[in-house]
C-alpha cells in the first residue's frame, strides 16, 4: 500500500513534512505583527493593549534570529510596526492617566 497515493489513510498517519520557505516565514512575521497592531488599536482594556504590544515585541525579537531566513526588509518593517505600536500604547496610557 502506497501511503502517498492512498486517500483512505487518516491524516494523522500520513507523512506531512511541511517545509516553509524563507518568504513564508517573513510573511508570517510581518502579517502577525500587523494583526497584533490592529488588535492593539481596537483593544478596550490596558491589559489587552499590553498583551498585543508584547506580541509585536516577540515578532520583532524573532526577526533578530540569524540563520532563520529573516530578511533585512522584514526586520525593518517589524521595527517600524514596533515603533508605531510603542507610540500608540504610550499615547493611550497618557490619555488614561489624565482621565484618572
Amino acid at each position: 500500500m502506497n501511503r502517498t497515493t492512498d486517500n483512505n489513510v487518516p491524516l494523522s498517519e500520513q507523512n506531512r513534512d511541511v517545509l516553509l520557505s524563507e518568504s513564508d516565514i517573513n510573511n508570517i512575521l510581518v502579517n502577525g505583527a500587523q494583526i497584533s497592531l490592529t488588535k492593539l488599536r481596537k483593544a478596550k482594556s490596558t491589559d489587552a493593549q499590553l498583551c498585543y504590544y508584547a506580541e509585536i515585541g516577540v515578532y520583532l525579537e524573532v526577526s533578530l534570529s540569524r540563520g532563520a531566513g529573516i530578511t533585512e526588509s522584514t526586520m525593518g518593517t517589524l521595527q517600524e510596526i514596533h515603533r508605531i505600536a510603542t507610540h500608540e500604547y504610550m499615547d493611550n496610557r497618557k490619555l488614561l492617566s489624565k482621565v484618572e
